[in-house]
């Protein structure tokens, strides 16, 4: 088996080459590596241009799922592993990756871990990535660490380059829909860079709910949300005990899991720990909001015929 691996990057300069150290120390190499950079303006298509054994591509203005749809155009091999330039790949992630498809699989999903190195990175990444231990089978992979073969590739309709956020869940649910076999990988593991700032995670997380609105997709999960958030508002305006007490025991039983992430992810004895109580139901609530508005904005943003 032949596995072409595929990624798209702008303004990555930092870390583009830690990545490709990364792929550079894989037990199993990939047999070609295509990148495509959106139109960096940092210095990080000189790096690709001198990379050694990189087909890079530049298309400037492109989106992430126009850059993947080129790179899988342009790909020479039937097997793609898709991950992210400004990740940083275990040794052994393509080797684990690449298990499921060997067995039969259509699709492999694999996972990814946190770098975060700020207690705000912390947070937000309890908030956002699970532990090994909290996945299950059905786990819908992030293109950060995913594997698949061209023929259920095209069959799924491919990368949705009219959707500028949130193309690999929708590629995913299209995968689903046509029948694709898809098994979990979670030993193939990826580090993603946490948003630095409350800023970009805004963003982050409002792309993510527009994109969602645009592509019909998790509407139930964001119908729940602005619920849960109206039945809060409504017991804090009429200070009704009983709605209090039902919006703290919900609020508290929403949080638990993720502050026990932090507390897995922060350093015994460290004070941050004890941050951690307030930090990520913070964040939470600060995520949720980003994820209220996207998804508005999105509604709004939508064609009539997507509509």
């Amino acid at each position: 088996m032949k596995v072409s691996l595929i990624a798209t990057v702008k303004d990555a300069a930092a870390h583009i080459g830690a990545f490709l150290d990364s792929v550079a120390a894989q037990t199993r190499p990939p047999d070609e590596i295509v990148i495509v950079d959106g139109g960096s303006a940092d210095g990080t298509w000189e790096i690709l241009e001198r990379a050694t054994g990189v087909l890079a591509l530049s298309d400037p203005g492109s989106n992430i799922a126009w850059g993947r749809a080129a790179a899988i155009d342009a790909a020479a091999h039937d097997v793609i592993a898709v991950t992210d330039a400004d990740c940083v790949l275990d040794p052994d992630w393509l080797e684990r990756l690449l298990e499921p498809i060997d067995r039969g699989a259509d699709v492999s999903a694999g996972f990814y871990r946190p770098l975060a190195s700020s207690f705000l990175q912390v947070c937000a990444a309890a908030v956002a990535v699970p532990e090994p231990d909290e996945l299950r089978d059905g786990w819908m992979p992030s293109a950060r660490s995913i594997a698949f073969r061209r023929s259920a590739y095209l069959a799924a309709g491919g990368y949705p380059v009219w959707l500028d956020v949130g193309e690999d869940m929708y590629l995913n649910h299209r995968f689903l829909a046509s029948g694709a076999r898809m098994e979990l990988a979670p030993t193939a593991v990826v580090s993603w860079r946490v948003r630095p700032s409350l800023r970009a995670t805004w963003r982050q997380y409002a792309g993510y709910a527009a994109g969602d609105a645009q592509a019909h997709m998790y509407r139930e999960r964001h119908l729940w949300r602005f619920a849960a958030y109206a039945f809060a508002a409504l017991a804090v305006i009429t200070r009704n005990r009983w709605l209090a007490a039902l919006t703290a025991a919900g609020g508290i039983a929403y949080a638990a899991r993720p502050i026990r992430r932090a507390w897995r992810r922060i350093r015994p004895g460290s004070p941050e720990r004890a941050g951690a109580l307030v930090g990520v139901p913070a964040m939470m609530v600060f995520i949720d909001v980003a994820k209220m508005w996207g998804y508005l904005r999105g509604l709004a943003s939508r064609k009539p015929e997507e509509a």
